[in-house]
């Protein structure tokens, strides 16, 4: 069965003002028990209905019979394989108390350890793989502007080191850049845990203070400096709290760090199972400009998954590679040479920039927005 489809329905409004006119559409995770819909006359041929809820009568065989094809609900999972919409950090931190952590979050890391880390059985891995498509699809609504209603989003991400303190200097330093890029209109992506991802999401939500009230919330924090410090959700609530309707930011976690905790600055959070399509589609939608502030290892991967990105134009752009930290990329490792040297001679050679300053680095990112790639030598 081939068909060009039409339109998604994720709300029941939007699914009853097609008058039972659902060929070529997708469903996705709607109760339809009590839907008023004729089904008698509902007319499907093409449609795509993933982990629907049907009225008493109505079953696989009467609409498969229209031409639909039907995925059916998981059972007994603590996810939601259809949602349409990106988690919210109220709803994965639903249950948790300083006494103990019932956390949607945690009950999906747990059962995510025991049945779908390593070697899940085929039931579970469709369900994570369903799961992380619906994940890309409510991401894509957000940054394609269906979700805040503001546009397409020019996205900046920042990648750096899990463990950095909130006491560390340069975490400062990416709070008050990504205060800044945010304040010039751009929107601020992370891999949504603890360290510099903290600090990104951290600089976009305090958008709104003044760099004298983000210093004082920094100070606050670094009471609490890494995750695995007592208090440190509590100091991130705290100042919630103190500024309840921040910025709007994005957070790109994995279950399969799920350790370490989601940072609560993000107002979207677009969690995966799959470490590898997060890694790779958060690069991708960051068409803006990447910040690599100093990180080990991971941050090493994602510099050079970057790079080649823009070597080859991946995605028909190329855009900015910011590294943050000339005492990090020069004297503590070889990175900043090595990537001034593959890129000798190509388009993205002068879309490189090396610094210690927040000014310079939101002026280069917004002198160099993405273009497309000749796909030839300079």
């Amino acid at each position: 069965m081939t068909c060009a489809i039409v339109r998604e329905l994720d709300s029941l409004d939007a699914l009853l003002r097609q008058k039972g006119q659902l060929n070529c559409c997708v469903v996705q995770g709607l109760d339809l028990s009590k839907a008023e819909l004729d089904w008698t006359k509902v007319s499907c041929k093409g449609a795509i209905f993933l982990g629907c809820k049907f009225p008493p009568g109505i079953g696989v065989c009467q609409l498969s019979e229209k031409g639909a094809l039907l995925f059916p609900e998981f059972s007994g999972l603590p996810y939601d394989s259809y949602r349409s919409q990106l988690y919210t950090r109220e709803e994965l931190m639903d249950g948790w108390s300083v006494e103990e952590d019932l956390s949607l979050d945690k009950r999906v890391y747990d059962h995510f350890v025991k049945h779908g880390k390593t070697n899940p059985d085929i039931v579970e891995a469709l369900a994570e793989r369903l799961h992380d498509h619906a994940i890309d699809d409510a991401m894509t609504d957000l940054l394609e502007g269906r979700v805040e209603g503001d546009g397409r989003k020019k996205v900046v991400a920042v990648m750096g080191g899990h463990g950095t303190s909130r006491a560390d200097p340069w975490f400062r330093c990416v709070a008050h850049l990504t205060r800044r890029l945010t304040i010039e209109g751009y929107f601020i992506a992370s891999g949504g845990g603890p360290g510099m991802m903290e600090a990104a999401n951290l600089g976009a939500y305090l958008a709104g203070v003044s760099a004298d009230e983000l210093d004082a919330m920094l100070d606050e924090l670094a009471t609490a400096p890494v995750y695995t410090s007592e208090g440190y959700l509590e100091a991130a609530q705290k100042v919630i709290d103190k500024h309840p309707t921040g910025h709007s930011s994005l957070a790109v976690p994995t279950w399969f760090y799920g350790h370490e905790p989601t940072n609560m600055f993000s107002a979207h959070v677009a969690k995966y199972f799959s470490n590898s399509i997060r890694e790779d589609g958060l690069l991708a939608i960051a068409q803006h400009g990447i910040v690599f502030s100093p990180g080990s290892a991971g941050t090493t991967q994602e510099i050079f998954q970057d790079a080649t990105q823009n070597h080859y134009a991946t995605f028909g752009n190329i855009s900015p590679m910011v590294f943050l930290s000339k005492e990090r990329y020069t004297e503590e490792t070889d990175i900043w040479p090595c990537l001034k040297d593959l890129a000798k001679g190509r388009d993205y050679e002068r879309y490189l920039l090396l610094s210690d300053e927040v000014e310079e680095v939101v002026q280069f990112i917004k002198d160099h927005p993405p273009v497309p790639s000749t796909g030839v030598f300079m």
